[in-house]
């Protein structure tokens, strides 16, 4: 049911429906909205009304016809042309993510991510998949980026980071949580420690304004030192991996850090995340994708 939910609401993003209701500024009926978007009346109209069933959408009545508009949260998250859409990251669950839930019976069976088996792949881990193309890293770098403008300054304001004016992102991706760092604390500088490959697309997304604060270096956090710094995040890196390669990162992180330097880490499953719906469901994705299941149920 939850998956088929999500599909709905994807599938509104995807056909426009929320940009188009955004832009008109008016309710609409559901035939307009066909007519405009190029799809089934019909159709439409019942994915029209199961959207405001989830809430998604408000309708009104007006000579005995529905009349369709926004809510705010889909304004804000689900129109492809906000500054806080989150459509990117749902391109990227449903391209990338759920595809692999038919094969949770044999990643259990096994204990083996099913990266493989769910995409063709040669790569036998995640990132070899989303990494495999200029076009598929690219997205995935915008639909990372797209939960930090969302939800990054009220994470990095949560504690007072002010004093710590040199900041390393581990695995920092396209520098969406830097560039909410640098407008929290303007006098701070960020370097993004992440793949060559990363750092490249990245640093063609990078505006001008922001290039005395920010930085990219290229390299592997498992194999080459990381940039020194007084702060070191990890936001949403160590949930990828088993407690064996986690250990492996942090003890590196560790040898770099001079006294009073401090470390960061935003995981998504808190203290009790074995026993919460979210964190179990959460759990099942990384065993299928990463094999990352013991390091969420232990903590």
């Amino acid at each position: 049911m939850l998956l088929f939910c999500f599909q709905i609401m994807f599938s509104a993003c995807e056909l426009g429906v929320f940009d188009l209701l955004l832009e008109s500024k008016e309710l609409l009926s559901s035939a307009v909205i066909a007519e405009r978007l190029g799809t089934s009346h019909p159709e439409m109209q019942r994915l029209l009304e199961a959207c405001v069933g989830l809430k998604l959408l408000r309708m009104e009545r007006k000579d005995n016809e529905g009349l369709f508009g926004n809510t705010d949260l889909a304004s804000l998250c689900l129109a492809k042309s906000s500054p806080r859409t989150q459509y990117y990251f749902m391109k990227f669950l449903s391209d990338i993510v759920y595809p692999t839930s038919q094969y949770l019976t044999d990643a259990v069976r096994e204990g083996k991510r099913q990266i493989q088996s769910a995409h063709a792949t040669a790569a036998n881990d995640l990132f070899g998949a989303v990494y495999s193309t200029e076009e598929r890293l690219q997205r995935f770098s915008i639909a990372m980026g797209d939960a930090w403008c969302l939800y990054g300054q009220e994470l990095l304001s949560a504690f007072d980071l002010s004093c710590f004016q040199v900041v390393c992102d581990v695995g920092g991706g396209n520098g969406t949580l830097a560039k909410e760092y640098i407008s929290l604390y303007p006098k701070a500088t960020v370097t993004i420690f992440d793949l060559p490959k990363v750092v490249e697309g990245a640093k063609k997304q990078s505006v001008a304004s922001e290039e005395c604060q920010i930085s990219f270096q290229g390299g592997d956090f498992f194999k080459d030192p990381v940039p020194e710094a007084d702060l070191y995040i990890l936001a949403r890196t160590l949930h990828d991996w088993d407690d064996d390669t986690c250990e492996q990162l942090l003890t590196k992180i560790y040898k770099a850090c001079k006294p009073g330097t401090w470390y960061l880490n935003k995981r998504k499953h808190g203290q009790n995340r074995s026993t919460t719906c979210e964190a179990l469901l959460g759990c099942r994705h990384c065993l299928v994708l990463t094999g990352a299941l013991e390091d969420l149920l232990k903590g």
